[in-house]
C-alpha cells in the first residue's frame, strides 16, 4: 500500500506547498526519515543525491518550527542548515521557501563569494532558516554580526563531501557554539569512519535511516569506456561533441569532469577555439559567475558544462544527456556521484569514461567498490594522425576556422590554436605567401617581432 504525505503526519499548510509543487507520494527516504523528525529525534540518513532528501529533513522542520511559534532571533536563527557548496546552499533556500510559502517562516542563505555587508545587513534582524557554507558563517560569527544561540534544529547536509573539502575544522568551530538542547540531522551519501565519528560526536541517540548502500552506481546509467592517451583527451572530446566520432544516446546536455580547476578552464578555452560553447565550474569561479553558467546549461543556451568535483553533489540540473569523466577521479565513491548527475526523474543516462594509463589504478578502484560495468568503446579510424594534427579531419577544421578570420592590424588569432596554428599551416597551392612573413608563415602580425630580431645586439 502506498504511502501519502498526509499519513506521515505532516500539517495542512506543509500538504497544500507540496500539492503546488505536484508531489503526492514520499520517497523512501522521506517516508523513513519524516515520522522521527517529527518526533524531535537525531538523525543520521545515508542517502545520495536525487533521492528527495532535502524534503526528508526540510518538510517536518519546517513544521516543528511552525508548531512551536517561537519569535524569530535576533542575529540568529532557528534551523541552521550547512552545505558543502555554493549550488547546493542555494538549491536548498529554495527548496526551504517553496515548502515553507504558506507557514510564514523566512528563509536566508549565505555563501561564500557574495557581499560580506548584504550579508550581514539581511540578518541583522534574525532569519527563521539560514542555510550557509562553513566559510562564509565563520566570517560573520567572527565579525559579530550573526550568533548561533537561537538555534534549535542543526543540519550538516553532505556530511562526507563536507569532510572531503576540508570543513572539519570549521565545523570543530561552529557546533559548540550551538545550544546543546537542539535536534541534529546528520545527512551523508557515503558511511566511511569519519562520518561515524562524526555522528557519535554530534548526534544523541539517533534514528538511522539508509535508503541505498553506500557507493552503489546510479541505476538506468549505461557506461562506456575509452582507453586514450593524456595528449589525446581533447581531440576525443572535441571530435566527440562535434559529431565526428559518434557515442551512444543522443547530445543533448553534456557534463564534462576535470579533477582540476585550470584543466577544467584549459578545456573550455579549447573548446571554444573550434567554436563549441561551453562554460567551466569551479570553486575559483566567482558566484555570479558560477550561478551563470549554471543557468545557462540549464537552459541548454550553452550545452556543455566542464566542472570540478564541486558540481558532482546535491546540484539538480534536470536534462544531462551524458556525463563524460574526462579525468577519473581518485576517490572512487566520487565516481559516483559524477554519473548520478544523469539518469534523474526517471530518465536513462550515459556515462562516457576517458582512461589514461595513469589512470587505470583509479578504474581498477572504481570497478572494485562500485561492481561498474563498462563497455568499450573504440577510438577513431587514423586517430593518433589526427591527434598530431596531421589527420584530414584536423586539417580541414583548422581551414575552417581560418578562412573567415578578418582581423585589424595586429590583431590575429589569441591564445592556443591561433598565430602557432597558422605557423603550422602550410600555404594553399597557389596562394602567395604574405610580405613580412619571414619566411615562416606567420603573417603580419609577427612583423614587429621581427623587426626587432633584426636590429643589432637583439640576437
Amino acid at each position: 500500500m502506498t504511502t501519502t504525505f498526509e499519513q506521515l503526519g505532516l500539517s495542512q499548510p506543509i500538504l497544500q506547498a507540496l500539492d503546488l509543487k505536484g508531489y503526492t507520494t514520499p520517497t523512501p527516504i522521506q517516508e523513513q526519515a519524516i515520522p522521527y523528525l517529527l518526533e524531535g529525534r537525531d538523525l543520521l540518513g545515508i542517502a545520495q543525491t536525487g533521492t528527495g532528501k532535502t524534503a526528508a529533513f526540510m518538510l517536518p522542520s519546517i513544521d516543528r518550527l511552525r508548531d512551536a511559534d517561537r519569535q524569530t532571533p535576533f542575529k540568529s536563527c532557528r534551523m541552521l542548515v550547512l552545505a558543502p557548496t555554493r549550488e547546493l546552499a542555494g538549491q536548498i533556500a529554495q527548496s526551504a521557501k517553496d515548502y515553507g510559502a504558506l507557514c510564514g517562516l523566512k528563509v536566508q542563505s549565505i555563501v561564500g563569494g557574495t557581499s560580506v555587508g548584504k550579508d550581514r545587513n539581511k540578518l541583522h534582524r534574525g532569519t527563521d532558516i539560514l542555510v550557509a557554507t562553513p566559510g562564509r558563517l565563520l566570517d560573520l560569527i567572527d565579525q559579530k554580526a550573526f550568533g548561533l544561540g537561537g538555534v534549535e534544529i542543526l543540519v550538516l547536509d553532505e556530511a562526507d563531501q563536507m569532510l572531503d573539502l576540508g570543513f572539519i575544522h570549521a565545523l570543530r568551530k561552529i557546533v559548540p557554539m550551538l545550544p546543546k538542547e537542539r535536534q541534529t540531522l546528520l545527512f551523508s551519501a557515503t558511511m566511511p569512519t569519519s562520518i561515524r565519528d562524526l555522528s557519535k560526536n554530534y548526534l544523541n541517540n539517533p534514528a538511522q535511516v539508509a535508503v541505498t548502500p553506500a557507493a552503489t552506481t546510479a541505476e538506468r546509467v549505461d557506461q562506456y569506456l575509452f582507453m586514450v592517451q593524456q595528449d589525446e583527451k581533447q581531440s576525443l572530446l572535441e571530435m566527440i561533441l562535434q559529431g565526428r566520432h559518434p557515442v551512444p544516446g543522443k547530445l543533448e546536455r553534456v557534463l564534462v569532469f576535470s579533477r582540476t580547476k585550470h584543466g577544467a578552464d584549459r578545456v573550455v578555452k579549447k573548446l571554444a577555439q573550434i567554436g563549441i560553447p561551453a562554460n567551466a565550474i569551479h570553486g575559483n569561479k566567482s558566484q555570479p559567475q558560477r550561478e551563470r553558467a549554471l543557468a545557462e546549461f540549464k537552459s541548454a543556451r550553452v550545452p556543455v558544462l566542464v566542472a570540478t568535483d564541486v558540481a558532482a553533489r546535491g546540484i539538480d540540473i534536470p536534462g544531462v544527456s551524458h556525463v563524460i569523466n574526462y579525468e577519473l577521479p581518485n576517490v572512487p565513491e566520487q565516481y559516483v556521484h559524477r554519473i548520478g548527475r544523469t539518469a534523474r526523474a526517471g530518465k536513462d543516462g550515459i556515462a562516457i569514461a576517458f582512461c589514461a594509463e595513469d589512470e587505470r589504478a583509479h578504474l581498477k578502484d572504481i570497478r572494485k567498490v562500485t561492481d561498474a560495468e563498462f563497455e568499450r568503446l573504440a577510438l577513431p579510424d587514423n586517430f593518433r594522425a589526427v591527434v598530431e594534427g596531421v589527420g584530414p579531419t584536423k586539417r580541414e577544421v583548422q581551414q575552417k576556422m581560418a578562412r573567415p578570420r578578418v582581423t585589424p592590424r595586429g590583431g590575429g588569432e589569441r591564445g592556443e590554436g591561433g598565430a602557432a596554428n597558422k605557423a603550422k599551416r602550410p600555404a594553399r597551392p597557389g596562394q602567395p605567401r604574405r610580405e613580412g612573413a619571414g619566411g615562416g608563415g606567420q603573417g603580419e602580425q609577427r612583423r614587429p617581432a621581427d623587426r626587432r630580431r633584426s636590429r643589432p645586439g637583439q640576437r
